[in-house]
């Protein structure tokens, strides 16, 4: 079991360990090439980052931001922060001026990293409103043009020069020398998506334990696997497995633009990469929309390995029992001939993990992602628990579950509202400067209150529902919106779906079709149609999306069942809004946004 190293020391002890081997890679958009960063490199940039904070007169525990897209520079400057034992605040590439503001002012953020042209420009603009505290900006991208009466700020390679001298080497030494566990190491900010968002405080301590807790439950992790750095850097889970990687010595390749990650995962073929539920939800609809547009003769043979997979991968190999003869031949053809042709199309053919977490995942995709052997563990945690609580373990997970506990990590079920109480190492000091929601969050035994319900059957957690997310309707009945929302996620037609039923008399939803299924659908049915906004007018769309629905939910109770639906032309976004960096629902600013559309399927009633 590797060394759990403080993150002041983690990458100067790995750079003693693997020198030249590649530690990061990162994609040249000009040219399309990835370039390899050694290990000996990465050690090299971390120490001009941590003597030019020196140089600058960063102080213990003053609080760094980092507002980027994923880039390598990221790392750097995060682990320059941790070895001068600064606190890394990390922002959302996708995030406004207004929730920069908020955090700068909230966290004291005097000096900001930076990643392109979109974030130079924001930032530039919160250093106007907010120059009383943000002092200077340090830009990652060589080619953002700067404003012409920016007096302040530097290119990242600039700034790295202005440390790299002796007395600023003996500082950052210094300062390294004398980090502690109990040193915060970040300061993560919640989505928000109710309110502001709150700055969760984690300490090296409760990173340092995430990684030995890790080491004990995926000991196949290795200094020879490839992680795709995909989700935002600032996004807990993305964050702590990274860092995880990092401590395995194991190789991050940096995605720097999500939309493009199609493109990408061929040219790095991953072994490991944590993701979200909506990654999968993709996957799952485009293989099902290829096998159904598929000859009957294909078409059958496909669907058949999918039952031998589930035969063989969920009856036999799930449980520890040994399949039979017949079905491990058959399920190692299918395997070779089918399985793989299909994982390596995507890029994923030499896949060994796929954490998944972030979001409820449905069980049918579960099923199907295990079916077809994707090695995909499904879990649960938060930024206030440093990432994972728990996950699917390789043998005797429960479909249907959130996985089992993390070691030592202690889950236990408030009686009054069945919900999922957190203790352990790796939760939480509190969030930065707010005493009051500090103190609502953790019982008097010192627990942390998740907000989501559950429940506990042994060693093994099962996810309920969001309770504040819970509607209540007019007629007293509650709702679990996440969960009807969830039984629409693997349909070929839905791209997005809102429910909505609070204080009303049925639940509706808004829905976002997925245009080009739907299209194709149209086309081969005659359907004509002049623009997206005349496709979902359509009765016999209409008629489609009615039948999908229905389809969807035959589990549910009459009250929980979507009576009325409005089809959208345009999708719930971060830039509007309506999603959070996260890709949360903002259930209320959909709701004030959407009125008019909400109020139409409510007014005969």
């Amino acid at each position: 079991m590797p060394i759990c190293y403080h993150f002041a020391e983690l990458i100067y002890r790995q750079a003693e360990k693997y020198g030249d081997r590649a530690a990061i890679r990162w994609r040249d958009g000009a040219t399309g090439r990835w370039y390899p960063v050694s290990w000996t490199d990465f050690a090299a940039r971390v120490r001009l980052v941590s003597q030019a904070l020196i140089a600058r007169n960063v102080h213990i525990h003053e609080n760094i931001g980092i507002y980027s897209q994923n880039m390598p520079q990221c790392f750097y400057a995060d682990y320059g922060a941790y070895g001068v034992r600064a606190v890394s605040v990390p922002m959302y590439a996708t995030s406004s001026a207004a929730q920069i503001e908020y955090i700068v002012r909230d966290a004291e953020v005097r000096l900001l990293f930076v990643g392109e042209q979109l974030q130079y420009d924001r930032a530039f603009q919160v250093q106007q409103a907010a120059g009383d505290i943000l002092k200077q900006l340090v830009i990652f991208d060589p080619s953002v043009v700067r404003h012409p009466e920016d007096r302040t700020s530097a290119y990242f390679d600039d700034f790295l020069r202005e440390g790299d001298h002796s007395e600023a080497e003996a500082g950052a030494l210094d300062r390294r020398s004398q980090a502690t566990p109990d040193d915060t190491a970040a300061i993560v900010y919640t989505s928000g998506t109710s309110g502001h968002s709150k700055g969760v405080v984690l300490t090296h301590a409760a990173f340092l334990e995430a990684m030995r807790i890790h080491d004990l439950r995926l000991p196949m992790v290795n200094d020879r696997d490839v992680s795709m750095c995909f989700l935002p850097f600032t996004h807990i889970f993305e964050k702590a497995w990274v860092s995880y990687c990092f401590h395995k010595g194991a190789q991050v390749a940096v995605n720097q633009d999500p939309k493009q990650i199609q493109q990408r995962l061929p040219e790095i073929r991953p072994t490991v990469m944590c993701n979200v539920p909506r990654f999968w939800e993709k996957v799952y609809a485009g293989v099902h929309e290829k096998i159904n547009g598929m000859p009957r003769p294909l078409r059958s043979l496909c669907l058949r390995a999918i039952r031998v997979g589930r035969r063989y991968q969920l009856d036999y190999r799930r449980t520890g029992r040994r399949p039979p003869f017949g079905l491990s031949l058959s399920f190692h053809f299918y395997d070779r001939m089918i399985f793989t042709l299909l994982k390596k199309v995507l890029g994923l053919d030499r896949g060994r993990l796929f954490p998944v977490a972030g979001a409820p995942l449905a069980d049918s995709i579960a099923e199907f992602l295990l079916s077809v052997h994707f090695p995909v563990r499904y879990g649960y945690g938060l930024s206030e628990t440093c990432a994972t609580v728990c996950f699917f373990p390789e043998k005797d997970y429960r479909i249907g579950s959130i996985g089992t506990l993390m070691p030592d990590v202690q889950v236990k079920i408030d009686p009054a509202n069945q919900e999922i109480l957190v203790k352990g190492k790796t939760v939480m000091q509190g969030y930065y400067r707010n005493p009051e929601a500090t103190a609502e969050v953790f019982t008097a035994d010192g627990f942390f209150r998740t907000g989501d319900a559950g429940r506990l059957e042994g060693n093994t957690l099962f996810f309920l529902e969001r309770i504040k997310d819970l509607f209540k309707t007019s007629n007293g009945k509650y709702i679990a919106p996440q969960a009807i929302e969830l039984s629409l996620s693997g349909n070929r037609y839905v791209e997005q779906c809102a429910v909505i039923a609070d204080s009303c008399k049925f639940v509706s939803a808004l829905i976002m079709p997925a245009f080009p299924a739907l299209e194709a659908w149209a086309n081969e049915k005659g359907v004509a149609y002049r623009d997206r906004e005349d496709l979902i007018a359509h009765a016999a769309v209409q008629q489609l999306f009615q039948a999908q629905i229905e389809a969807c939910q035959q589990d549910f109770a009459s009250y929980e069942k979507i009576k009325r639906f409005t089809l959208l032309a345009k999708p719930f976004s971060m830039d509007t809004g309506e999603l959070t960096d996260t890709l949360k629902l903002r259930r209320r600013v959909i709701a004030e946004r959407y009125a008019a559309e909400i109020a139409a399927m409510y007014a005969d009633t």
